[in-house]
């Protein structure tokens, strides 16, 4: 999944950031710094990620973020949000866009259904394709706390899950194993998993191999509209995955570690 990162502020850090503001610090619109005063603190930006994550380290080194962490409490809501307004959604007719389409879910996948939060640690927060990929087809992802438990209850219910991810589409095999290992039954096959593939883009992207994120996820959803389906509820880490149109509702999950555009 090639992708621009950058390590993301906590939201203590944050709140840091916009007192110093207030005073002439840096922003996304002024983004150099003039002091050292300016600059969040690197190893400060790390304790602060793997307290929010719950950090445990198990026997063989793995990192692991705590089902009783913030991180966890805060996905909870957001999940029981998305239910509440998909039992809503469900229950009334007409809940689409009124031609009889049928109702999709849309799910990224790091950080939305699998959680990428070892890896991270493992690489001290510096993605690299080659470590990534090497990371995918030999080790698997954790799944986001209660997401299976969430999408699995959307399938039941008569909604088609479809999962949309940046990797590439030579990691479909393992990145689909991991989605059933995870907990996920939807089926992750060809025509419900759509991966990037700059070799061969589908004719459906305009962009072709040049895609933004947003070009690449928002055409991807335009597309599976036009099969008959309704996307009713889009979900992702990043704005870029949320972005773009083609879903008549987006759930934004937390993911302070990296920043995708």
């Amino acid at each position: 999944m090639p992708r621009t990162r950058a390590l993301a502020l906590t939201a203590a850090t944050l709140a840091v950031g916009a007192t110093l503001y207030g005073i002439g610090g840096a922003s996304a619109g002024n983004s150099v710094p003039r002091s050292d005063r300016q600059i969040p603190n690197l190893t400060n930006v790390v304790t602060d990620i793997k307290a929010y994550y719950g950090d445990t380290v198990d026997a063989a080194g793995e990192h692991n973020a705590s089902p009783q962490s913030s991180y966890a409490r805060q996905v909870a809501g957001i999940e029981n949000k998305a239910k509440d307004y998909l039992k809503n959604t469900l229950r009334h007719a007409g809940h689409g866009n009124g031609n009889g389409a049928k109702p999709a879910i849309v799910l990224d996948v790091d950080d939305t259904t699998l959680l990428t939060y070892n890896y991270e640690l493992e690489v001290g927060f510096n993605y690299t394709p080659a470590t990534n990929d090497t990371y995918i087809r030999t080790k698997n992802m954790a799944p986001v706390f209660g997401m299976p438990d969430l999408v699995n209850w959307a399938s039941d219910h008569g909604v088609t899950v479809f999962f949309l991810t940046g990797r590439p589409e030579a990691q479909r095999a393992p990145s689909a194993a991991n989605l059933a290992v995870a907990g996920y039954k939807p089926v992750a096959d060809a025509a419900h998993f759509y991966l990037k593939n700059k070799t061969t883009p589908p004719a459906y992207l305009p962009c072709g191999a040049t895609c933004t994120t947003v070009e690449y996820k928002a055409g991807t959803r335009k597309h599976i509209e036009s099969l008959g389906y309704d996307i009713v509820a889009n979900f992702g880490d990043q704005y870029s995955d949320l972005e773009g149109g083609y879903g008549d509702k987006t759930f934004k999950l937390p993911n302070p570690m990296y920043f995708l555009p």
